[in-house]
């Protein structure tokens, strides 16, 4: 069942909190050493601690589901915390971010912690600390990232859903490759703080990763709102998002385009896929044009590699400054370095003029949007890459971002310098048999288009009942041959 079904067992007295948290833990008994998902498992308070008021456990939206939080950025006071680095490891969490009090008080039991790749900075999810996440849909290939750990422990079923965030499609990717939901919802929607406010000029988010639409709606009810000091201010949320996923979406206007940037190829199976979406949009009664917005030009790329520069030396003096120590040799891998060393040269010149290039970006795409609802690609041009493929060794640090150019090919980073909005929906699987996602960008503060739709497709073309191999089976499958593919 999803986490809406189990929250109903728990409210109608079939199962209780404390039965659902059993069952999670034989789940990662058994599939965890088979996906490296969850590095940390965590002790689950009593449910009443976790609420606050007069609210009951019964009216907490999801009384006693279990639940997993990223190993990034999302700190849980006592717990450990390492980011996927080993120059992280042994750190312990001092306070609590104010997301991780609202999964509570949403009655999630935080059962545990999942794996990231170094930091989250690359679309993999294979950190030297903790070691590679097999995909669920065949061991011998990658989840993408940087929410890896929780798109694995989801698909196969060990949670219903868990958290996850995105710098610049590291929610989506992850989805797409595992055959979730993945939102990402609009700038300022889900609080950063207290720890961090504006992080990389407001291109990072916090959300989830869910098997069902109204999982994600329901989730999203429970933990959006501004907090104080908040630097960024959503649109005003109109009415529940659970009530968007049960409204019909009336007759949307979307552009569609199979390669965004024109250079890269598409699998012929994504080509397909895409071609399908088309034409099921259209028979829903929606119109849509083959379009795109303008693409980054060359000073929006410049604008890009000096923010996403600044990020990582963001990264690298703020755990200088909370440790009190730079990294020992052999702390900090290979690619991280040449991150690392990349910020150092980016001044505070080059990194606001980047910003700046950016918004004026977000407003051409603003103007975009005046003549559409939604901007549909897919989310990614090309099927999971064996494992160690987006890894970047000492002797070509690299190789995994010349990698990544095969299939982060459609410019998501698009909603995260925008701000806007944008989901990945499983809608069609490969020759192979792996999931595929298509992604849609909607207007900034407009998710409620986004679940409307999402609930059209997933009733027209429902995902829910496809179900990889290690999540129907308790045997051990091996990786098949597809590291040759």
């Amino acid at each position: 069942m999803d986490a809406t079904g189990q929250a109903d067992l728990v409210r109608s007295g079939q199962v209780t909190a404390a039965e659902l948290l059993a069952e999670a833990r034989e789940r990662i008994r058994i599939l965890n050493p088979l996906l490296n998902a969850v590095v940390t498992e965590l002790e689950v308070p009593p449910l009443g601690n976790a609420l606050t008021g007069e609210q009951s456990s019964v009216e907490a939206p999801f009384p006693g589901v279990p639940f997993m939080v990223k190993d990034l950025a999302l700190e849980i006071a006592g717990t450990p915390f390492s980011e996927g680095s080993r120059w992280l490891a042994g750190n312990v969490s001092r306070s609590d971010q104010e997301l991780a009090q609202r999964f509570r008080r949403a009655g999630l039991a935080v059962t545990g912690k999942t794996n990231t790749c170094e930091f989250g900075l690359s679309p993999h999810c294979e950190p030297l600390l903790h070691g590679a996440t097999r995909n669920p849909w065949d061991l011998a290939l990658s989840t993408s990232g940087s929410s890896g750990g929780s798109a694995a422990a989801v698909a196969a079923g060990i949670v219903p859903m868990a958290h996850g965030n995105d710098l610049g499609g590291s929610l989506r990717y992850p989805a797409a490759w595992c055959g979730l939901f993945g939102l990402k919802p609009t700038r300022g929607r889900v609080p950063l703080g207290p720890e961090y406010g504006d992080v990389a000029g407001g291109l990072a988010a916090e959300f989830a990763l869910t098997r069902t639409v109204r999982d994600a709606a329901a989730l999203l009810d429970a933990v959006a709102g501004p907090s104080a000091g908040d630097p960024y201010c959503a649109p005003t949320q109109l009415r529940p998002y659970t009530a968007e996923a049960a409204t019909a979406p009336g007759r949307l206007r979307i552009a569609a385009t199979a390669a965004p940037n024109g250079r890269q190829q598409v699998h012929p199976d994504y080509r397909r896929a895409f071609d399908a979406t088309v034409d099921l949009l259209a028979s829903l009664g929606h119109e849509v044009t083959e379009a795109h917005p303008e693409p980054l030009d060359r000073a929006g790329h410049r604008a890009i590699r000096a923010v996403y520069g600044a990020a990582a030396g963001w990264i690298e003096g703020y755990w200088r400054r909370r440790l009190n120590r730079g990294p020992e040799p052999g702390e900090i891998e290979p690619y991280t370095e040449v991150l690392f060393e990349r910020g150092r040269k980016v001044s505070a010149a080059d990194y606001l003029q980047g910003v700046e290039e950016l918004q004026r970006f977000s407003r051409r795409i603003a103007g975009f949007f005046e003549g559409y609802d939604l901007w549909l690609t897919p989310t990614v041009g090309w099927p999971p890459l064996p494992l160690g493929t987006l890894t970047g060794p000492a002797d070509d640090p690299l190789r995994g971002e010349r990698e990544a150019g095969r299939f982060l090919m459609f410019d998501g980073e698009y909603a995260n310098i925008t701000g806007n909005p944008a989901m990945s929906v499983p809608l069609a699987v490969d020759s192979a048999g792996l999931p595929i996602g298509m992604s849609f960008l909607a207007s900034f503060g407009a998710e409620g288009t986004l679940f409307r739709l999402a609930a059209q497709l997933e009733q027209a073309s429902p995902w829910a009942g496809r179900r990889p191999a290690v999540m129907l089976s308790e045997s051990a499958p091996q990786p098949s041959s597809s590291e040759s593919r």
